[in-house]
């Protein structure tokens, strides 16, 4: 076997790898901001809230936690 084929390594670190780790993580973005999201909705919902607080602190929690997640994910 010559030195310049490929080994067929399922480990490789092809771009098909890099692209599905990046899309995992954009998803994971989503449902994180989305849920908190959702929950600060469903509380201003139920205490009549005239000014949203509970979804601007809850989505800006999700955000955080979110770039969290996705700077520790890339440390890796």
């Amino acid at each position: 076997m010559a030195k310049n084929e490929p080994t067929g390594n399922p480990d490789n670190n092809g771009p098909g790898t890099n692209y599905s780790k990046f899309i995992g993580v954009a998803f994971q973005m989503i449902a994180i901001i989305g849920l908190f999201t959702f929950a600060g909705y469903k509380i201003d919902e139920a205490a009549n809230h005239a000014t949203k607080w509970a979804t601007a602190a809850l989505s800006l929690t999700g955000v955080f936690i979110s770039l969290f997640i996705i700077i520790r994910s890339l440390k890796n």
